[in-house]
């Protein structure tokens, strides 16, 4: 197989893989478990994709759109396991068109050079990378769950918001996805502060200050459920604003100094 068809494979059996879920969720087979099978090879095809990158490059790529592109390689396969665990088969509707777009800019458009980094600023990053994957997915369930709450309260729960869970069982993942994404974005900032020089040098003292906020956030938030039982739209609004935040840290980082600057 040519490797330039790796990435079109990838993005074409995630397409299949979100018609499939919709066409299940539309005739109320929620636990389709035979249409999920179908992410599995997207995901293969999505990391062959980086593995072939990199091997060219002799070295990890995490410029911005190769950086884009891992993290909706990680919202794929959280959303994956959650489906599979849980009724949120809805997620992959979501996240497989984006991670197969994701995989496409980073083909066409995403192939900078190699990083130069040891393995402890490698492991930094990967904590970072997925970090931001599973932050994003918890954004996501909470949208969804603000969309669940609002139909309740108008006694107008109809299309796609039958295929979700229970709200209590919703809200019950966002807060584990919160718990995760807490543990791996406090890993991530560990690892920086011992691994990474400079920390608060110019380039680096907003992404870092951002990330900060952003863990602060997503820690006032868990501990508000633990104590006070937070729950519903300042739980929503508390992980968009903590993704926002992250957002910014890196992405908005990456974006100046790389697309814009063109600073590596």
């Amino acid at each position: 197989m040519s490797e330039s068809l790796i990435p079109l494979l990838a993005a074409l059996t995630y397409l299949i893989a979100a018609g499939g879920l919709v066409r299940s969720l539309r005739e109320g087979n929620t636990r389709s478990r035979a249409v999920l099978w179908l992410a599995l090879p997207a995901i293969v095809l999505h990391a062959a994709t980086h593995a072939i990158g990199w091997s060219h490059l002799h070295g990890p790529d995490l410029h911005f759109f190769a950086a884009l592109s891992l993290v909706g390689l990680g919202m794929a396969a959280f959303s994956t396991l959650a489906a599979g665990t849980q009724r949120m088969e809805a997620l992959g509707v979501v996240i497989y068109p984006f991670a197969g777009v994701l995989v496409l800019l980073y083909h066409f458009a995403g192939h900078g050079h190699t990083e130069n980094l040891d393995w402890r600023l490698q492991l930094h990053a990967w904590l970072a990378l997925l970090a931001y994957a599973a932050l994003a997915v918890a954004a996501l369930i909470a949208v969804m769950l603000w969309f669940q709450e609002r139909a309740l309260r108008r006694r107008h729960l109809g299309g796609w918001l039958r295929a979700l869970p229970p709200l209590v069982q919703l809200e019950a993942l966002l807060f584990r996805s919160l718990a995760a994404s807490f543990v791996l974005l406090t890993l991530a900032l560990i690892t920086g502060v011992m691994f990474v020089e400079n920390l608060l040098a110019q380039h680096l003292w907003h992404k870092t200050v951002l990330s900060f906020l952003s863990w602060l956030v997503l820690g006032v938030l868990l501990f508000g459920r633990w104590r006070f039982g937070w729950r519903g739209p300042r739980a929503v609004k508390l992980t968009l604003t903590s993704m926002l935040l992250l957002l910014l840290a890196y992405f908005g980082s990456k974006f100046v100094l790389e697309m814009l600057l063109k600073q590596g």
